[in-house]
């Protein structure tokens, strides 16, 4: 039991540190495409400065995102050699088609959609970014593939212990796919959009009037509360398609101990799996039951019906799903006044520049607030389905390798620490960089007279020909060409 633990905390710890990136290149990859699309449509320079200042984000955010998923992937021969094992002619195919239509298309593309501004034709600059874009989703949708099978699975028989593929439609498209794919998808969306906004606060505050910084506050507060609506009717629609399917990962959920109808929806309390009952209740009336049955009278199943008979429990740990389950809502619940509350800010104070500093700093605050709700939700949906490694099939035990526990511990604190201090240098370089870019915003005058208009000496020249001259570091307070036209933004 003590290598079990140990290798699930190692486990989860790897987990947890890879899909913090994945879940920003995800949906980073489209805002991207659309920062472009619109440089493309209006040939206003600001789109193209937000693009630049946050392809360098998606950049950082791959690079640690593929090497963690080596890392992850490896413990699979390490740690949990019973899974391949027994489902691996299911999990071995979808993890190589993942590899075939997405890995190798985003890393074709990656260097052209990264470096390839000025060095090839527009259209192919924009289309390697709509292909690393695509890339990113395609991947997802295998992972996800794979995971909702693990949960729900389909399209199998069982031969001697070891599964074997009978209907690759049924495994694909099983029965939690689609939810879970929608919600992981809608919470990469608010991942990135509360990111965006941060940063860009961020900016604002140490002094970053730029307009592409203006741009990219617009576009991630916009996102947000487009989103968080669309994100709590796809986790009602995921929550209801759980209840079919995992019934015991609900009544962990809700930390409901008896079937029956008028359940109450748990605000807080704290569960007591020993005696089966929770302490210190504080519940809103048949709020489950309206919740998951659409019915104040509705039936919602307990913990109780899941023991067996030697009084093992059959359900997950109650106190960790009961509690990332409500971590994840209340993070969601802020996301949205947050969201909405800035956007009416705005439109009482006459748009962003009436924002006092008190709401950019709320903002800044909120900037990591969609991997809280992401890692909560995949704590829920993970710990839910315990004692399962993949629902009724594997066992976690059955499939952990024996490993010497003080192996897995040795290795275990070697891995937290390394990620500790990824993930302080990732969190630093993205303040820093958003602080760099402000630097020509917060640069004092140098006291030289500017010059009024553009000097005849550069008239033909080929950098002003192009309208190159803030790439050629001409515009700039101490530069030869400190004038109006500079300042208009057009250069």
């Amino acid at each position: 039991m003590e290598e079990l633990l140990l290798s699930r905390i190692q486990f989860a710890a790897n987990i947890s540190f890879h899909i913090l990136f994945p879940t920003i290149t995800i949906a980073l990859g489209w805002v991207l495409l659309f920062f472009k699309l619109r440089f493309n449509a209006t040939s206003d320079d600001r789109w193209m400065a937000a693009y630049r200042f946050w392809v360098k984000i998606f950049a950082l955010s791959f690079g640690l995102g593929v090497v963690s998923g080596i890392t992850m992937s490896f413990q699979f021969g390490t740690n949990w050699p019973g899974f391949m094992e027994t489902v691996g002619n299911v999990a071995g195919p979808l993890l190589a088609y993942e590899v075939l239509t997405a890995f190798f298309l985003e890393a074709a593309f990656l260097g052209i959609m990264l470096f390839g501004t000025r060095r090839v034709p527009n259209w192919l600059h924009t289309l390697a970014t709509f292909l690393v874009a695509f890339g990113t989703t395609v991947s997802a949708f295998w992972i996800l593939v794979l995971n909702s099978w693990m949960h729900t699975p389909a399209g199998f028989e069982l031969r001697d212990g070891v599964v074997h593929a009978t209907d690759w439609m049924a495994i694909i498209f099983n029965p939690s796919m689609p939810y879970r794919l929608a919600h992981m998808l809608l919470a990469s969306g608010l991942t990135v959009a509360f990111l965006i906004t941060g940063v860009s606060a961020y900016r604002r505050l140490v002094g970053d009037r730029s307009k592409g910084a203006r741009l990219s506050l617009r576009t991630g507060l916009w996102m947000a509360a487009i989103l968080i609506p669309a994100q709590i009717y796809a986790g009602d629609l995921h929550g209801l398609n759980t209840l079919e399917h995992q019934p015991q990962k609900v009544a962990a959920m809700e930390g409901n101990w008896t079937t029956g109808p008028n359940t109450p929806l748990l605000l807080f309390a704290l569960p007591d799996e020993e005696n089966r009952e929770n302490r210190f209740e504080i519940g809103v009336p048949s709020g489950a039951s309206l919740i998951l049955k659409h019915d104040p009278a509705g039936v919602v199943p307990g913990l109780n019906d899941f023991y067996a008979e030697d009084g093992t429990a059959l359900h997950p740990p109650v106190a960790p799903v009961f509690w990332s389950f409500r971590i994840m809502v209340g993070t969601g619940v802020l996301m949205l006044l947050v969201s909405w509350g800035t956007l009416i800010a705005m439109r009482r104070s006459g748009g962003l520049d009436g924002l006092n500093r008190w709401v950019l700093r709320a903002l800044v605050a909120m900037t990591f607030s969609g991997w809280v709700a992401t890692l909560a939700g995949w704590y829920t949906t993970e710990i839910g389905r315990q004692p399962w490694l993949v629902q009724g099939v594997l066992t976690t035990e059955a499939a952990v390798a024996d490993v010497p526990a003080g192996m897995v511990a040795t290795t275990l604190a070697a891995y937290l620490v390394v990620y500790a201090l990824l993930l302080v240098a990732y969190v630093t370089v993205i303040f820093r960089l958003a602080y760099k870019s402000s630097e020509p915003d917060r640069r004092p005058h140098s006291g030289a007279a500017p010059v009024a208009f553009l000097p005849a000496e550069l008239h033909d020249d080929p950098v002003w020909r192009s309208g190159r001259l803030a790439a050629a570091g001409l515009c700039r307070p101490d530069g030869p060409v400190h004038s109006r036209l500079c300042h208009s933004g057009r250069f």
